[in-house]
């Protein structure tokens, strides 16, 4: 219990090399890879971008509170399922 740390989270037995040593703490990190900074390692977040012609468009949209519940009672999806009814009845339409 009287172990000391080299920080808060990290216990001394966790740490591969001794942190005092520079050449050891240079011989551990010399295999990363190095980056410029975070904004490289965001840019990987999330979904692929989708080209402006692919994206959607967030409205507000007024329906009827029993037609709104059942889309919702039938799951996840269902905003799509709603976006491919009223694309079916577009070209139905045409």
């Amino acid at each position: 219990m009287n172990e000391k740390r080299t920080t808060a989270r990290t216990r001394k037995a966790d740490v591969p090399y001794n942190p005092k040593d520079k050449a050891a703490t240079l011989k551990y990190w010399e295999g990363a890879t190095p980056h410029k900074g975070t904004a490289e390692l965001h840019a990987k977040r999330g979904r692929p971008a989708k080209a402006a012609e692919e994206r959607k468009e967030q409205i507000a949209l007024r329906v009827d509170k029993e037609v709104l519940e059942w889309y919702r009672a039938q799951g996840t999806g269902w905003q799509t399922r709603m976006n491919a009814v009223l694309k079916a009845f577009r070209d139905a339409t045409v």
